[in-house]
Formats: structure tokens, sequence, C-alpha cells
């Protein structure tokens, strides 16, 4: 690693139905079969959907007797910042990669956890609805009008962490937004989005990436834990799963995530 601790990944979006605990265990499992130390830290204990994924994961392993790249993950049953800090500054001693899932919702825990991101990952869905969480646009031009809360927030935090960029020696935060589930939309209105979003960008600092399209194998795999990438566990693949495979490859590319020592890989991503 580029820094003495681990590298904090932080998938943070105020609306739910984004994909963004999917796009987390994704990564976090592509990383793990590179060969990455990888633990997860859920921060929402009650629907703690990254920490389920992980259960039915290992439930799987033991029912079929199997051995599967998988990251630690613990759900954060705390209530304060500093027992937030201390559980972060423990786990991330013997990781490569924290991975943080926030929950869909403002509260201080999730502010301190993105505060804290070294990357910061937005999921949405390529609509007008998910992207007036980052900004509002005119009705008829469809150009950016004002910053939303949300991103208003996420400028403040990258304000208070670039202090710790310099105490701390942390890289800067690197802000990205994913587009998620963008086979579904319309042409036109897909270009209105991508237009609107550069626009914003430029504004407020965050790059854009092309993330996870909409396919029912990702609702399909939760309930044994498995992933796109565990092949030889999900039987015959269609050609949509081998894209949605390629898709994932080239969304942890573009995260563009520091170096690690790296063993030998349990398989490879292809």
């Amino acid at each position: 690693m580029t820094c003495s601790t681990a590298h904090r990944i932080v998938f943070a979006n105020e609306k739910g139905g984004t994909g963004k605990s999917t796009t987390a265990v994704h990564i976090a499992v592509a990383l793990s079969y590179l060969g990455a130390r990888v633990t997860m830290l859920d921060l929402d204990p009650r629907q703690r959907t990254s920490h389920r994924y992980m259960e039915n994961r290992f439930q799987t392993m033991q029912r079929r007797a199997a051995e599967l790249p998988t990251p630690a993950c613990e759900v954060f049953k705390g209530r304060s910042e500093q027992a937030l800090s201390l559980t972060m500054e423990r786990m991330e001693k013997d990781c490569d990669f924290l991975i943080i899932d926030n929950p869909g919702r403002d509260d201080p825990l999730a502010r301190h956890a993105v505060e804290n991101a070294d990357t910061l990952v937005t999921p949405m869905n390529d609509s007008f609805v998910d992207f007036d969480l980052i900004g509002q646009v005119d009705a008829e031009s469809f150009k950016v009008k004002k910053l939303s809360f949300f991103a208003e927030l996420i400028w403040e935090a990258r304000v208070k962490r670039s202090r710790a960029t310099i105490a701390e020696k942390r890289p800067e935060m690197d802000w990205i937004v994913v587009r998620n589930r963008t086979g579904y939309t319309e042409a036109r209105n897909m270009g209105r989005i991508e237009k609107a979003l550069n626009e914003m960008s430029k504004r407020v600092g965050f790059r854009v990436v092309h993330g996870l399209s909409e396919r029912v194998i990702y609702r399909e795999l939760f309930p044994s834990g498995l992933t796109l990438l565990d092949k030889g566990h999900l039987g015959d693949l269609g050609t949509s799963h081998l894209v949605a495979r390629q898709e994932l490859r080239a969304l942890l590319k573009a995260l563009n995530l520091p170096d690690f020592a790296k063993p030998e890989p349990k398989l490879e991503l292809a």
C-alpha cells in the first residue's frame, strides 16, 4: 500500500435502491480474488445487507465444502463517532482495504465515515430522481441550478478531510459517482443525465464511471452469497452474465485503487 494503514472505501448514498450494497460486496469480493486482505464494515444494523450477504456466502461454502475468496465483515453496533473511529482503526490493522457500507440515510455515523474515506463511491441509478440527490436541474433546459444537500455535505467532508491528508499522511479523497442500471434508461434521457453529471462533476470535483447494469442475477445471487466471480459455482453462464463480469472488471479498474502486496491470485477475474 502507499500508506501505512488500510485504504478506506466508503459506499455512500442517502437514497435506497441504487445497488450500493451489491456494488460494495462485488468490489470487496473482486479485491479478495486478487489476493487483497479485505474487511467490510456494515453501518446499518437494521438492514445489514452486506453482512447478510457475507453470512449467506459462508453458509454456502460450508454446505458445498468449498473455499471462496471472502472478505471479513462486521456490523457496527456502536452509537458514537469515537466508537466508529476506534472500530475502523482496529479493523484496518489487518487488511489492505476497509470497505464501509453506509446506510441509505443521513446520520452522524454516516457522515463520519464519509469524512474518513480515501475513496468515496456514490452509486446512482441513471435517472433525474437519483440525480436530485446530487443537484437540482432546470425543468426546461436540464442545466444544473444548484447543489443538493448531499453534495454540500460531501464538499464539507472533503474540506475537513484535506486537513487529515496532511496530518495523517493519507491520500486526498477521491469521490466517484457510479452510474448503475444504465441499460434501462431511454437514450435521450441518458444523454441529458450524462451532460448534467459532467457539468456537476466540474463544479464539485467527482469522477463519473459506469457501474453495474440492471440484471436479475444480482437479486438471485444474494441468498447464496455468491457473486459473478464465483464461476465454478454458478453453472452455465449466459452472454449477459459474461458481459456483467466485464462491467465489474471495468468498474474495479476505474476506481483506480492503490496497489497492495499481492500474493498469487486465487482466480482470475476474467
